[in-house]
């Protein structure tokens, strides 16, 4: 089990938890724009009950943490970085991101 850092939510998992199942066999990490995630994660899996601008709002804030990579600053994707993989596997120290 990992620790959740404070500001985090269930969201946020989420959002790091479909990132992460999406790399492919190779090691290539897929990036996606926040639609495509909420798509996903609310209508699709139904694994969230989150509205569209909270997903985006989300994804800029674990971006900012460095969980996330904005990878088209233009369109908007991100993709989940090595700290974010650290942090699923409950290899992080959270208190690195308490700040």
């Amino acid at each position: 089990m990992r620790a959740r850092v404070s500001w985090m939510n269930e969201a946020d998992d989420a959002i790091l938890e479909y990132l992460q199942e999406l790399e492919t066999s190779t090691g290539h990490r897929i990036s996606l724009p926040p639609t495509a995630v909420w798509y996903n994660l609310v209508e699709e899996l139904a694994v969230l009950d989150r509205s569209q601008n909270t997903i985006s709002r989300r994804m800029n804030v674990l971006a900012k943490a460095g969980l996330l990579e904005k990878t088209d600053a233009k369109r908007g994707y991100y993709r989940v970085t090595d700290l974010g993989i650290a942090y699923l596997e409950g290899e992080l120290n959270v208190s690195e991101l308490e700040n």
